[in-house]
């Protein structure tokens, strides 16, 4: 039998206000997305101005960090051309995310969960998301 640990809604809601405090900070609405260590969606905010596109974008950025345990990001260099993981972003019906905005959420070195955020830069979308799980471990 198996113990899992996973994020429940008051943890999404408290990454969410994290992520959304940066967002106002910064001056980019986006969309915010959480989802439970096996990527299923939890919670999700568009916040006002938020790009309609973004939404599933967030989506899959979330479920891509938390099912495969690993940074959106991270996904960028190894899946180009002549790397070793090309054309990984056609896999799961196209929802594994490359780009940066994609984070898992570690608690005791376990993957609890992924928080992904879209409507800005790759770059504003993985500070949002490191804002959203700075906010939440420091709430525990």
């Amino acid at each position: 039998m198996l113990t899992i640990k996973r994020l429940d809604i008051n943890d999404a809601y408290t990454l969410i206000e994290g992520a959304r405090a940066k967002a106002n900070e910064i001056g980019v609405p986006m969309c915010i997305a959480i989802t439970d260590e096996g990527g299923n969606l939890i919670a999700f905010e568009r916040m006002d101005g938020g790009k309609v596109t973004s939404s599933i974008i967030a989506m899959d950025k979330s479920y891509t960090a938390s099912g495969a345990k690993k940074a959106t990001h991270d996904y960028g260099a190894v899946s180009q051309p002549g790397a070793p993981a090309y054309g990984i972003n056609s896999a799961i019906g196209g929802r594994l995310m490359v780009v940066g905005g994609g984070l898992p959420v570690i608690v005791d070195g376990d993957v609890v969960g992924g928080i992904g955020i879209s409507s800005g830069t790759p770059v504003q979308d993985q500070e949002v998301a490191q804002a959203g799980i700075d906010h939440f471990l420091g709430s525990l």
